[in-house]
């Protein structure tokens, strides 16, 4: 009996390295074998030390189980190396460009369930430009991370150094059943997963996120619960859920004061929104989402300090902000998945989305506008406006393993997304105050290997589509910033032109 035991002892250790799930499945089967073979031994009194050997075999067994990963993270990788040309043309008509910007960029998915109900999800990113990184290279220039110390929503969609970072992590509860009825519920605390939202994710070639990716495409910590209000409705797929962010803190670090971590009222206020998306409608191949909500206390720079913002100096760039109000935003998202039940329409996509932005300035403050020596060109001192824009697109199956994908958008005079993590070099298109047209073509190569090459086109209207609130955020024609003495400052027109190759697995 010691002889069995010890033998499948060796074996379960001698497979731990190099074996496969199949082997594993084996060599479980092999010890249950033993164990009933243990337990007829007990039964006829047969071996006096069976007890102290049962106990024994559990122990291997329970070995060769955490030894398959039952009782680990399980990690996956996705793993992108790209090239991107880039060319601007500015107001002015002087052009900028870089044709080869080269960058890597690796996320390392983790996720851990102990059981049905709970998991654990995490996600750790390095993304970063070829070559050392001189930042602003003794210039006076803004660092290549600049802003994300205070500012942590493009964290890992900057090209920044060979660090890791968390993009998420957080823990999800699903309960079965709320309020006596058959309503499954989530609960969820975190580093959300906020970027790549609904049908942004689909020239991006991954799942969609949590948020729609129209108005909201940034990094976020905050919490999340939804319920499934489909079997109660009888309508397929209806679903709602509350979310909750937090965009910054005004907490004095450790040792900034005697009250550490206290709030500091000289500083600007945390930065919080709160909103809901609501999928009235999800059959699988008819999907419509909505979504609303509102952000409170955002901060901007002063319009005492665009003189120094526009003086085309770096160096004096101010980096005080102020408190500028808060802002309202919704979107509703439709997206056909399909229009028969097999053949080549069952695979072609076609959606659209509308979407609109508010801004809620405080009294004598300004988001979107600023005094200029030409009159007030935004907005008047705390004058709220509004903002809107539609967007869109088509996929198509190509060849045997392609898909190509063109979109369209359109944002107007004062269009606000929180679209600040879009992955697209030259800027998100979606905050384009004006139009941009995108095509690209994703080929699956392997199971775990796939190229794309995408052209994304952006025709600014005004300026400020990628600016932040404040007085920073003022729509300019381009004729206006000529005027203005900015038109070298200022883009009217941005291309990328961007090819992949890409592991995930």
């Amino acid at each position: 009996m010691k002889k069995i035991i010890a033998l499948s002892l060796v074996a379960a250790t001698a497979m731990a390295f190099g074996s496969t799930e199949s082997d594993l499945a084996a060599l479980k089967a092999e010890i249950d074998a033993l164990k009933k073979e243990v337990a007829a031994l007990k039964a006829g009194g047969g071996d006096a030390k069976v007890g102290k050997e049962i106990t024994k075999l559990k122990k291997g067994l329970s070995e060769v189980k955490s030894m398959a990963a039952n009782d680990n993270i399980k990690w996956s990788v996705d793993f992108r190396t790209a090239v991107d040309g880039l060319n601007y043309k500015m107001a002015s008509g002087a052009t900028k460009s870089n044709d080869s910007l080269m960058s890597t960029r690796l996320w390392l998915n983790m996720a851990y369930a102990p059981d049905t109900h709970n998991i654990f999800k995490g996600q750790l990113s390095y993304n970063k430009a070829f070559g050392a990184d001189f930042g602003g290279n003794g210039t006076g220039a803004m660092p290549r991370g600049w802003g994300m110390d205070t500012f942590d929503w493009v964290t890992n969609e900057s090209l920044t150094d060979n660090g890791l970072k968390v993009r998420q992590a957080y823990w999800l509860y699903m309960g079965d059943t709320a309020f006596g009825a058959d309503m499954p519920w989530t609960l969820s605390v975190g580093r959300r997963p906020s970027a790549n939202g609904f049908l942004v994710n689909l020239r991006d070639d991954d799942k969609f996120q949590s948020p729609l990716g129209h108005i909201i495409n940034v990094e976020f910590d905050g919490a999340s619960a939804g319920i499934n209000l489909g079997k109660v409705t009888g309508i397929p797929g209806m679903h709602f859920k509350l979310c909750l962010g937090q965009g910054s803190t005004n907490a004095n670090p450790m040792f900034a004061s005697s009250t550490s971590y206290t709030d500091d009222e000289n500083d600007i206020d945390d930065i919080r929104l709160a909103g809901f998306i609501f999928t009235p409608y999800d059959n699988g191949q008819y999907i419509v989402k909505t979504t609303a909500f509102k952000s409170w206390d955002l901060p901007g720079y002063d319009a005492s300090q665009m003189g120094l913002l526009l003086d085309g100096d770096p160096a004096t760039n101010p980096s005080v902000m102020s408190q500028a109000g808060d802002m309202y935003g919704a979107a509703i998202s439709v997206l056909v998945n399909g229009f028969a039940d097999f053949g080549y329409l069952s695979d072609v996509k076609v959606f659209g989305s509308v979407a609109m932005s508010r801004t809620a300035p405080k009294a004598g403050e300004y988001m979107l506008g600023m005094p200029t020596p030409m009159g007030t060109v935004g907005a008047d001192a705390g004058e709220a406006k509004t903002g809107y824009s539609y967007w869109f697109g088509v996929n198509l199956p190509v060849f045997e393993k392609g898909t190509l994908g063109v979109e369209y958008n359109h944002g107007s005079k004062y269009w606000r997304p929180f679209d600040y993590g879009e992955d697209t070099m030259v800027g998100s298109k979606l905050a384009a105050r004006g139009d941009a047209l995108e095509a690209y073509y994703t080929h699956q190569i392997t199971d775990a290997l796939s190229a794309q090459l995408r052209y994304t086109y952006i025709d600014y209207d005004y300026t400020g589509s990628n600016n932040f609130f404040g007085a920073d955020g003022v729509p300019l024609t381009m004729e206006q910033a000529v005027a203005f003495g900015m038109g070298d400052m200022v883009v009217d027109k941005a291309q990328d032109i961007r090819f992949y190759v890409r592991y995930k697995f």
